[in-house]
């Protein structure tokens, strides 16, 4: 029998050692964040061939290739040939970036990446968005199924940008035959993050509104790292949902925490806080309270079913974030400096709040006066 063509033998070749040495997968956003940490996990795993790494700047994996640019630039399009699988983690969700310059950078970015991804052969796409898309509402189940429907509004910093990311993940596959995009949504995340809803921590006093049914559910990068590599190995894909088990009231939340609530009405916290973000005072919407006010616990079920576990507990990750947030005042999420953090006492983000209308009154006498 006479011996197979070289280029087959060639190609079997490269399947052989393929399927050994595991999938080729390029992460976004791999220099900072939950991008470095999971490039560090997938560069150790026996179970992936080879990481590209895509970022502005280079990061620290050395066992990463690296490839320096925005991921808006069609360019990425070639540096992405010959990866099997792409997560994309280059978001923007600081509270302090111009909000219209955040959603270009986030909406664009993540149309660029699926288009070169389709282009480069990219056979799978893993996208993080947040579990906030389903909506902080008084209705929600406990918990929520990964297929319950998207009832989030734009109101809340970033998530306006999410459920637009969303939006392009479910059109990606009609757009480009052959393209799987599997998006993984995690509850309050923690571990060197810094949000709204970390920043709710900081604050002297826990502002409780009255009436609300708060729900508190965690996930550590870690955890979220760990339910990204399970999208990356194809242990699991669809829609997916990534926390703790479980959920913590705000009673526990508060003995675990040791801050005391101080409570206010709806009315009056939700209107303070919209006039208190439209003057400029406070980097965060108003629609962000609603996130401590309504539940939106997550199940993890479809992870749980392809045999996922968090390694960390609700109270474990409470823990850590109280640590790190030690030592930081934040008074109706505005960060301030140990000086003015004296000054403001322990009134906190209530007392800013119940202030909000004599300081837009201030605002609009100095306004009238020019």
């Amino acid at each position: 029998m006479s011996s197979p063509d070289p280029q087959v033998r060639a190609a079997r070749n490269h399947e052989s050692t393929s399927a050994v040495r595991g999938p080729v997968v390029a992460v976004t956003g791999a220099a900072s964040g939950v991008g470095a940490l999971l490039t560090e996990r997938l560069a150790a795993s026996d179970e992936v061939g080879q990481v590209v790494a895509i970022d502005e700047r280079r990061g620290e994996c050395a066992a990463a290739r690296w490839h320096v640019l925005d991921v808006r630039d069609p360019a990425i399009a070639d540096r992405l040939r010959g990866a099997d699988v792409v997560v994309h983690l280059a978001l923007d969700l600081d509270l302090e970036t111009d909000p219209a310059a955040r959603s270009a950078y986030n909406v664009r970015g993540t149309q660029t990446v699926l288009t070169a991804a389709a282009a480069a052969g990219v056979h799978r796409v893993v996208l993080c968005t947040s579990a906030m898309v389903y909506g902080a509402l008084p209705d929600n189940e406990l918990p929520l199924a990964e297929d319950a429907e998207l009832r989030a509004t734009a109101e809340a910093t970033g998530v306006g940008d999410l459920l637009e990311i969303e939006r392009l993940a479910r059109r990606a596959p009609r757009a480009h035959p052959g393209l799987n995009v599997t998006v993984v949504r995690p509850a309050v995340l923690v571990g060197g993050t810094d949000t709204a809803l970390t920043r709710y921590f900081e604050s002297p006093r826990l502002l409780v509104v009255a009436g609300s049914r708060p729900a508190w559910q965690f996930c550590h990068v870690e955890d979220l790292c760990s339910a990204l590599e399970y999208a990356v190995l194809e242990k699991v894909d669809g829609e997916l949902a990534v926390g703790c088990d479980g959920w913590l009231e705000q009673e526990e939340v508060e003995e675990l925490s040791g801050i005391r609530r101080m409570e206010l009405p709806s009315a009056v916290a939700l209107g303070a806080a919209a006039r208190l973000h439209r003057i400029g005072l406070t980097p965060s919407p108003a629609g962000d309270l609603a996130y401590t006010m309504y539940p939106w616990v997550v199940s993890g079920s479809r992870l749980h079913d392809a045999g996922w576990r968090p390694k960390w507990t609700n109270e474990e990750v409470l823990a850590q974030l109280l640590e790190e947030v030690a030592g930081r005042h934040t008074v109706a999420g505005r960060r301030l400096g140990r000086k003015d953090a004296t000054a403001a006492g322990a009134a906190g983000a209530t007392v800013a709040l119940l202030g909000a209308a004599a300081v837009v009154r201030r605002a609009r006498k100095a306004r009238r006066r020019i």
